[in-house]
């Protein structure tokens, strides 16, 4: 899997699209009109720890129609609830006030979207185990602005794309230690042991591989202080936009995956509006495996605003078949692959940005001067201002704890964020009991 993902890095792309130069187009051939969102969510509990968010009408500025989005979400709970309720009603929170107070344009927005996603995951990571409990929880958190889809996750909480002609795209990556090579070696090369569990004393080894201390299946996660912090929150992120003809969106929690692949799940609601599609969906996983897991679902159809198919001379049946129609049309020419942070064709698809690196100095940004940094600072993580050289001494004699102004490459950090970014990379302050 890591292997097939090395290769396809390595095709040729076509040359990258500004974003403005996509919103342009969009403009320049009429489609400025925002499309229509049905959506439709289902599931059967088993444990009762997964949680969706449906948010259909959030807005960028108060009061101002012009600065619509929309905001779905699946959380797969593990340990206890408490983790996935916190991020259902605290992640959107902390990823907008992430954004830059002064952001203007959607064009601005957008762009600045898939920074403030990595800021408001750690942040909600870190705001959760302040509460001193042990809940985990994996989190896939898209955003629909137009015909412009970002998508962030930690776990195996999967997001796909359904375009034309039936090709599927994969918007999330599953951070699982079992299939992911590329995680398992940044687990061990940050301190932690991947293995099986042992039984009968070491002499028979079962189940998926697991991070130890701990045991847990997933290298990304919010929450899951009590297996250590080289379990990271920081998201895989991916932004594609659409064509005018819209597109299926189907995310789920690994209840459904482990049960269907994409192809399956994909095939067995087209067709079918967003509602239906995601209780069929479900109900073929429970079909296939039984009820083993939690099991949610929630489907986003993004339909071009002058297809709503709400009229009343169209019957059931051919609504459905004009739906079909609209979304799965065959594609024109073939899938290409990207690099992240390029503009690739893929079909129907413009892929905008695609970054999965564990690693904040690569997520938040390299080419932002400390010194240029007026005090009060704040912080690009909690954004918190301080003053500067506030809280850089610890009550241990008067020695100095690991600084946020030490040079690392990225923007400020607070000390408290600093010193997370340092534990998951397998680092530890230089006066490790007065920092923590």
């Amino acid at each position: 899997m890591a292997g097939a993902e090395r290769e396809r890095r390595k095709m040729p792309l076509p040359p990258a699209l500004p974003l403005a130069t996509l919103i342009g187009r969009e403009l320049r051939a009429g489609g400025s009109e925002r499309p229509a969102l049905r959506y439709g969510h289902a599931g059967f509990a088993k444990r009762g720890e997964d949680y969706f968010l449906v948010k259909p009408d959030c807005l960028r500025v108060p009061g101002d129609p012009s600065t619509a989005f929309s905001v779905f979400a699946v959380f797969d709970g593990h340990n206890g609830v408490s983790a996935a309720v916190f991020s259902k009603e605290h992640l959107l929170e902390h990823v907008m006030s992430a954004l830059p107070p002064d952001i203007g344009s959607r064009e601005d927005w957008l762009q600045a979207l898939p920074r403030a996603l990595v800021a408001g995951f750690v942040k909600a990571d870190i705001d959760f185990q302040r509460k001193g409990e042990v809940s985990g929880t994996t989190a896939t958190l898209v955003v629909v602005d137009g015909f412009t889809v970002t998508v962030a996750s930690v776990g195996d909480s999967r997001c796909i794309l359904d375009t034309q002609g039936g090709e599927l795209q994969l918007l999330t990556v599953d951070h699982r230690l079992e299939e992911n090579v590329e995680e398992r070696e940044r687990v061990t090369a940050s301190g932690g042991e991947v293995g099986r569990l042992n039984l009968f004393g070491g002499q028979e080894v079962v189940g998926p591989l697991r991070c130890w201390p701990g045991g847990l299946c997933l290298s990304r996660s919010i929450g899951d202080m009590d297996v250590g912090e080289y379990i990271v929150p920081v998201p895989h992120v991916k932004q594609v936009k659409l064509s005018s003809v819209g597109g299926r969106l189907i995310m789920a929690s690994d209840g459904i995956w482990d049960a269907l692949s994409n192809e399956a799940a994909a095939k067995s609601c087209r067709g079918l509006p967003a509602e239906l599609a995601a209780k069929l969906v479900v109900k073929q996983a429970l079909k296939k495996c039984g009820l083993k897991d939690d099991t949610t679902c929630v489907v986003v159809d993004i339909i071009p605003s002058d297809h709503h198919l709400t009229s009343p001379q169209l019957s059931p049946k051919r609504n459905q078949n004009k739906l079909k129609s609209l979304l799965f049309r065959r594609r024109s020419h073939s899938s290409v692959g990207k690099v992240g942070g390029k503009s690739a064709s893929i079909g129907s698809v413009e892929e905008l940005f695609e970054e999965g690196s564990a690693m904040l100095e690569e997520r938040l940004g390299r080419n932002l001067s400390l010194k240029a940094a007026s005090p009060p600072s704040r912080c690009a993580i909690c954004q918190v201002d301080q003053e500067p050289f506030e809280g850089l001494m610890e009550e241990n004699g008067g020695s100095h704890c690991s600084s946020p102004y030490a040079p690392w490459g990225g923007p400020y950090l607070c000390l408290e964020c600093r010193k997370k970014k340092d534990a998951m990379e397998g680092k530890r302050p230089s006066c490790s009991t007065a920092c923590r």
